[in-house]
């Protein structure tokens, strides 16, 4: 894997969500300017998400939603030469799979591959063979980032860390593993990475949330990679743009552990 530092690209509000505006194009303009942004800055790679689509459905999202995502992601995967990524808020893995594979995107980001996590949107499961079998049938280039112990989530009582990790990648396909922090923005907590690099050696790590200038170096110390919105937009606010020359401030600050 060597995308080590992953920008957001936090979508405005799409057609059908409750906040949608009344323009694709201006949407779609938005996650060029942010993309580029972020590739100008040293970013390996991006990740293109419906953030702006509260409240999330669980799994699956609507039709207009794919459609949309995948004319924003289109986009983005014209204008950039750097690997995009695709989530599908909640937990649509499917969708995001086929929005990969009609775009060209290169990984997708599953909340919850595999088990069950207790979330705002409910109980939802993980639903790894549809996805592994769709992965096969119509994009088996695409890698899977899957979540452990997703934020904004609370996972069930007995339900070990190392243990969920350990299956998501020997029994549920997950190609990387992303922790986080209990919500968008919040700090993780860098000693679970010790506990799933020693079920999981073989396997690249990346936080999820929390990163800062100020952080950074010591997360990229223990991990494999990192995954940033809120620590690159304006103000910190995911429904703000890309900060240019904070996005620039945080790749230095992060290539200067190498």
């Amino acid at each position: 894997m060597n995308h080590h530092l992953i920008g957001m690209v936090h979508l405005q509000p799409l057609p059908g969500s409750p906040r949608f505006q009344g323009s694709i194009d201006t949407v779609a303009a938005r996650a060029i300017e942010d993309a580029v942004a972020l590739e100008q800055a040293g970013f390996d790679a991006l990740l293109v998400e419906n953030f702006g689509d509260v409240p999330f459905f669980k799994d699956p999202v609507p039709a207009a939603t794919i459609a949309a995502m995948t004319v924003a992601v289109g986009h983005v995967v014209d204008r950039v030469s750097i690997p995009v990524g695709v989530n599908v808020l909640r937990n649509d893995a499917l969708g995001a799979l086929s929005i990969a594979a009609a775009t060209g995107a290169s990984f997708i980001r599953v909340n919850i591959l595999s088990g069950v996590m207790y979330t705002d949107q409910g109980i939802i499961e993980g639903r790894a063979a549809e996805v592994a079998r769709l992965k096969h049938a119509i994009a088996p280039d695409v890698d899977i980032f899957a979540d452990v112990f997703v934020k904004h989530a609370v996972p069930p009582a007995g339900l070990d860390l190392a243990r969920s990790a350990e299956d998501l990648t020997a029994r549920a396909g997950a190609d990387a593993l992303i922790l986080s922090g209990e919500g968008t923005g919040a700090p993780t907590d860098l000693r679970r990475i010790q506990a799933v690099r020693h079920a999981c050696p073989d396997v690249p790590i990346l936080v999820g949330s929390g990163a800062t200038i100020d952080t950074v170096a010591g997360i990229l110390a223990r991990a494999d990679g990192v995954i940033v919105g809120t620590g690159v937009e304006v103000d910190g606010r995911t429904a703000n743009p890309i900060d240019p020359e904070l996005a620039k401030a945080f790749v230095a600050a992060a290539r200067s552990t190498a």
